[in-house]
C-alpha cells in the first residue's frame, strides 16, 4: 500500500518495508537551589524510531460481544462495510465512522507556499488498518446472538437493524468468565452462556478461543479489549497479585479474588495480544503489568470517555488553565442501559465513581497558586438506573468556580448521550493505533526496542 504522506527531511528515510526516523526529544531539567529558586537547563535525547509499513490482518476480540457496546460496534462495521442507506424520520441516514479520530479527523500537516495551513486525515500519517478490515469476536455470559442483542440494546435504528439482522443473527459470543461477587446480582438473569471449571482452566479456554479465532481468519494480529460490565474493584496485596509470579500461583489456586477482568487479561499476554481495558475497574493489577512486561505485550485502559467525563476534563483544564478556582463539581447521570443496571450496585458504582473523579485531580496538582496541598474541590458524582431511557444517558453537571475578588461563577451543562455511538468509535481507535503502535519500535543508544511480544 503505498504512503499517502512522505517526509523529506535527512532525519527520515524510507524502505520498502519501514519508516525509519531520527527525532530529538527536547525537554527541561528543573533543578531548586537553596533559596528557593528555580534553574531550567534545556536538554535534548536523541531517539530512533523504526515503523513497519505492512499492515496485518487484524482480529478484535471483545469480552462483552453481546453487550450494548459489543452489538453496536458489529452491527456498525458490517454497515460500513456494506455501505448501507436507511431512511429515518429525518431522512435518508447513511454508514460512516463520525466519532473516530483515525477516521474522522484532521491535523494540520503544516502549510503551503502561500501561507495557507494544511490539514489531512490523522488516519493518513501512518499506515493504519481500516475499520472495515478488522474481523471481529468475543465472548458474553449471554447467549444472544448478535441480531438478538442489537434489538435488545435499542441503539440503531430500527430500517438499518432489519438491513443487519441476516448478518448479524450469524454470529455468536463464545462462553464468558462469570464471578457473581465481581459484577452487580442484577445480572444474575442474563448468565446462561458461562465457562466452568477451576480459573486456570477459564484461563486454558480462553487461549484456546484467541488461537481458534486466529486461525479461522487467518490473522497475523488480535487484539482484546474488555467492554462487558463494570466490575468492583479487587483486593491488591502481598502473596495474591503483586507480582507476575504470585499472579499465577493465585489462578493456579483459584483464589477467589482474581477478578475475571485479570483472568481476560493474563490469557491475552500469553498468546501476545495486546490487552485493552475499556471499564473503571482495576483490571491492571502490578501482577498484570508485570506479566506483561515479560512478555513485551501491551495493557492499557481505564474506561472509556466518552461523554460526562470527557466534557469534564476539558472543562477543568480550560478553567484552571484560565486561572479559575473550581470549588464545587456535581455530576449526576441517569441512564438506562445495563451498564446503568449494573452500575446501580454500590460496589460497582464506587469504581466508576473513583474514574470519574480522578480527571479532577492532576488539574489541582497543576497549579499551586490556586490550591493549597491537600485541597480539591468538593465533588460529587450521582448515577441513577432509569430503564425508560435505554442507551440515551442524560448528564448534569454544575461546576462552581472562585473568581476574581471573592465572586462566584456558575456553569451548569445538561448533556445528553447516546452512550454506545459514541463508546464504538473510541474502541475501533484503540484497537487501531494499538495495533500501529506494536509496529513501531524505539532506540535510545545503542539497542533497539522492538514490541514483538513473546508468548507461553
Amino acid at each position: 500500500m503505498p504512503l499517502k504522506i512522505k517526509v523529506a527531511s535527512p532525519r527520515v528515510s524510507y524502505t520498502t518495508e519501514a519508516i525509519y526516523s531520527t527525532y530529538p526529544y527536547q525537554t527541561t531539567l528543573v533543578e531548586t537551589s537553596g533559596d528557593a529558586s528555580l534553574t531550567a537547563t534545556p536538554q535534548e535525547t536523541s531517539f530512533e524510531f523504526k515503523t513497519s509499513i505492512k499492515i496485518p490482518r487484524l482480529g478484535m476480540m471483545l469480552v462483552g460481544l453481546g453487550g450494548n457496546n459489543g452489538s453496536t460496534l458489529t452491527a456498525s462495521m458490517i454497515a460500513n462495510r456494506l455501505r448501507l442507506r436507511w431512511p429515518t424520520k429525518e431522512g435518508e441516514k447513511s454508514a460512516n465512522y463520525v466519532g473516530s479520530i483515525t477516521q474522522s479527523s484532521t491535523v494540520c500537516l503544516g502549510t503551503d507556499s502561500s501561507g495557507i495551513e494544511q490539514y489531512v486525515a490523522l488516519g493518513d500519517l501512518l499506515p493504519m488498518v481500516h475499520p472495515n478490515d478488522i474481523a471481529i469476536d468475543g465472548w458474553d455470559i449471554n447467549s444472544a446472538n448478535l441480531a438478538e442483542a442489537m434489538e435488545r440494546a435499542r441503539v440503531l435504528d430500527y430500517n438499518l437493524q432489519v438491513q443487519l439482522k441476516p448478518h448479524m443473527e450469524k454470529l455468536q459470543p463464545r462462553p464468558s468468565i462469570y464471578c457473581p461477587d465481581f459484577i452487580a446480582a442484577n445480572q444474575a438473569d442474563r448468565a446462561n452462556n458461562v465457562l466452568s471449571g477451576t480459573k486456570k482452566e477459564m484461563v486454558k479456554q480462553l487461549r484456546a478461543d484467541i488461537r481458534d479465532f486466529k486461525e479461522k481468519e487467518k490473522l497475523d494480529k488480535v487484539i482484546i479489549l474488555w467492554t462487558a460490565n463494570t466490575e468492583r474493584f479487587c483486593d491488591v496485596r502481598a502473596g495474591l497479585n503483586l507480582t507476575a509470579g504470585e499472579l499465577l500461583e493465585s489462578i493456579d489456586r483459584n483464589e477467589d479474588e482474581v477478578s475475571p477482568s485479570s483472568l481476560f487479561a493474563v490469557a491475552s499476554i500469553l498468546e501476545g495480544c495486546t490487552y485493552i481495558n475499556g471499564s473503571p475497574q482495576n483490571s491492571l493489577i502490578p501482577g498484570v503489568v508485570d506479566l506483561a512486561e515479560k512478555y513485551n505485550v501491551f495493557v492499557g485502559g481505564d474506561d472509556f470517555k466518552s461523554g460526562q467525563t470527557k466534557l469534564k476534563s476539558v472543562l477543568v483544564d480550560f478553567l484552571v488553565s484560565a486561572g479559575i478556582k473550581p470549588r464545587s463539581i456535581v455530576s449526576y447521570n441517569h441512564l438506562g442501559n445495563n451498564d446503568g443496571k449494573n452500575l446501580s450496585a454500590p460496589k460497582q458504582f464506587r469504581s466508576k465513581e473513583i474514574s470519574k473523579s480522578n480527571v479532577v485531580d492532576d488539574m489541582v496538582e497543576s497549579n499551586r497558586i490556586l490550591y493549597g496541598v491537600g485541597e480539591k474541590p468538593d465533588h460529587c458524582v450521582v448515577i441513577k438506573y432509569v430503564p425508560f431511557v435505554g442507551d440515551s444517558k442524560r448528564a448534569m453537571d454544575e461546576y462552581t468556580s472562585e473568581i476574581f475578588m471573592g465572586g462566584l461563577s456558575t456553569i451548569a451543562v445538561h448533556n445528553t448521550c447516546e452512550d454506545s455511538l459514541l463508546a464504538s468509535p473510541i474502541i475501533l481507535d484503540l484497537v487501531i493505533l494499538a495495533e500501529m503502535c506494536e509496529r513501531i519500535s524505539m532506540r535510545k543508544g545503542e539497542t533497539m526496542s522492538s514490541h514483538t511480544p513473546r508468548t507461553r
